[in-house]
């Protein structure tokens, strides 16, 4: 009894009917009722053989339009999905719903389903367009491939284990410029900011691509030999000023996410900036877990920081100040600290106080979206008065004209 009680109503609709259509020929007989005994019948063998269908034994792949195994996209970017799939059988099938679900790591979710009609061949090919996605990291699940009778009673499922991985960057801004960088430095002029201005030390830091016009001396002969082409050694520059990046992450300092997704896409910005000019810059991120780099140059340090980027949360319990001092010994006197808040005012103010006991130059990338315009000058009038740098960022755009470039 217990397999029957499991049965729909939908299953015992068809069980019903033919068990009518049977009695109704036994006990009435004739050629109607052999006639409606036919088509009830047939309709049963139709609805029983669609188990038949082979949707279950479904094989196909997934493509991304523009990305590879372990993409990395900008956060704002809506992707096409293309979905192929083949199913074995000959039993005939309408049509298939295909429905994925495109996770996000912390929670977030998007059910992407759409419907396609199988061939000749019987193969399936849908195209759907995923939401615009922000920036973390974003995994897609199972797919479902479901097919019905004509009459829609009964269901058939076949299931794709497809896993692939998406690495959603933030937002960033192409800074052409920032002009009031080399004033930061006591002793350096403008120019020092291009790499071949600084003398190189003998400590080795990574390989790079062969510039024509290197010495034999610099060829990297093994990394040449593996790779087939020419790699030239990377030397740390001398003489470099330290330059350590704050991302302040307390939850209770930003109004939104839109606000900390801004702080982030700043972070991403300089960093770019800073790298493309072979500054040794290092990140403190302070959060939950604090994540701390160390000062450097090199395709290391860059991937490191932009994977940290994808997946940092306003998770902080403690503020930035805090943080800061417990990390105090890890940060070189005379380095420059730009560090990235949406709090201002008495709440910043012992934090810069700290800075300059310790001998740090403080530049506050103020996060001022949601702020009124009046604070916005109270609080750079203020910094000017104390001599240190400050920017109110509202957006990207407004970050890239506030440091002396164009859009």
């Amino acid at each position: 009894m217990g397999l029957f009680a499991k049965q729909s109503s939908r299953f015992w609709l068809p069980v019903v009917l033919f068990a009518f259509s049977l009695f109704f020929l036994l006990f009435q007989g004739g050629k109607f009722a052999l006639m409606v005994f036919i088509i009830v019948a047939g309709l049963c063998i139709y609805l029983i053989c669609g188990r038949l269908s082979g949707i279950s034994r479904v094989h196909g792949i997934r493509r991304v339009t523009g990305v590879g195994h372990d993409a990395v996209i900008m956060a704002g970017t809506s992707l096409e999905v293309h979905f192929q799939a083949k199913i074995p059988g000959v039993w005939p099938i309408p049509y298939v719903t295909v429905k994925e679900c495109l996770s996000r790591e912390g929670g977030e979710e998007h059910v992407l389903e759409t419907l396609g009609i199988p061939d000749r061949k019987r193969q399936v090919e849908v195209s759907y367009r995923t939401p615009a996605l922000r920036r973390g990291v974003y995994r897609f699940g199972v797919a479902n491939c479901v097919t019905e009778d004509i009459f829609g009673l009964f269901q058939h499922k076949g299931r794709l284990d497809l896993p692939d991985k998406l690495l959603v960057q933030p937002q960033k801004a192409h800074i052409r410029e920032w002009k009031q960088l080399h004033q930061l430095f006591q002793g350096y002029r403008h120019y020092h900011i291009k790499s071949q201005s600084f003398q190189e030390s003998a400590q080795m830091n990574g390989i790079r691509e062969f510039i024509h016009g290197d010495r034999l001396s610099r060829i990297h002969w093994n990394a040449t030999a593996k790779t087939g082409t020419w790699k030239s050694k990377e030397f740390e520059k001398e003489s470099f000023p330290k330059i350590m990046i704050v991302l302040d992450r307390y939850m209770y300092a930003y109004r939104s996410m839109e606000q900390f997704e801004l702080a982030v896409s700043i972070v991403a910005s300089l960093f770019d900036y800073l790298a493309a000019r072979h500054l040794p810059v290092g990140l403190l991120s302070a959060g939950k877990h604090t994540t701390y780099l160390e000062p450097k140059t090199g395709a290391s340090l860059q991937k490191a920081i932009t994977n940290h980027l994808i997946d940092a949360e306003p998770d902080g319990t403690n503020p930035l100040l805090h943080v800061l001092k417990d990390r105090s010994r890890q940060i070189a006197s005379g380095s420059l600290l730009l560090f990235i808040s949406p709090e201002y005012g008495d709440a910043t103010l012992p934090l810069l106080a700290w800075a300059k006991r310790l001998r740090l130059k403080p530049c506050h990338m103020w996060v001022a979206s949601g702020v009124p315009e009046t604070d916005h000058e109270q609080w750079l009038r203020h910094l000017q008065t104390t001599g240190v740098l400050g920017y109110t960022v509202t957006s990207l755009e407004e970050l890239v004209l506030d440091l002396g470039g164009r859009i």
